[in-house]
């Protein structure tokens, strides 16, 4: 059995591996050794995520996936969770997470017959729970979101929202942007790229200043 160790942030802003000396010492606890590192920063709420897909075009049959938490792994729509979910089933991989006490004896194999019907029980209560961890992750996500548009919702009707303010560096390529459309004749999409700045910001930008 190899192990892989699977580490997400939301955000580029966010620390991704924060939670890896802890797993590490868990893997280990169980006389086991993480064999690689997958680290990302992206949403868990996608299925768009290179470093898992890559995760799970290198693991084999009896390998093993361990996580800080299921979240860390999934706030996806049910379906999408149950094509991940059946995706590492099917790769014959199992999947452990520190915050859940039955996944922890997938990394201790059973010596004897007796031990081998527990495990297949745990395996079983285990699979469930992880379900029910998945659709509380989803739920957790789309509350957040909720009460995040209600925020902005209610700041709106105050006339207190500004929307996310960009950076002295960001405002910058965006005035030299404009600068190139005025002065150059250059489309909106060519100054953008050469001053550097994403078309979606700088025709955000614009649209913020009134440009």
């Amino acid at each position: 059995m190899k192990v892989y160790g699977y580490l997400r942030a939301s955000t580029k802003s966010q620390d991704a591996l924060r939670a890896q000396e802890d797993l590490k010492e868990f893997v280990n606890g169980k006389g086991k050794k993480v064999e690689k590192w997958f680290v990302e920063n992206a949403s868990g709420a996608t299925l768009d995520r290179p470093v898992l897909l890559e995760l799970l075009s290198e693991v084999e049959k009896g390998d093993c996936i361990v996580v800080e938490q299921i979240d860390r792994l999934t706030r996806l729509p049910s379906d999408e969770w149950k094509q991940l979910r059946h995706t590492i089933e099917d790769l014959g991989v199992s999947l452990v997470s520190k915050d859940l006490p039955t996944s922890h004896d997938i990394l201790s194999p059973p010596t004897d017959k007796t031990e081998e019907f527990t495990q297949g029980v745990l395996v079983a209560v285990n699979r469930m729970l992880v379900d029910i961890l998945a659709v509380t992750a989803r739920k957790d996500y789309e509350d957040r979101r909720r009460r995040q548009a209600q925020g902005i919702a209610k700041a709106k009707e105050a006339g207190k929202f500004k929307g996310k303010q960009q950076s002295a560096e960001t405002v910058a390529k965006c005035e030299e942007a404009l600068k190139l459309v005025n002065e150059n004749n250059l489309s909106k999409v060519k100054a953008a790229q050469l001053a550097g700045v994403s078309k979606a910001t700088f025709y955000r930008w614009i649209k913020d200043n009134n440009k």
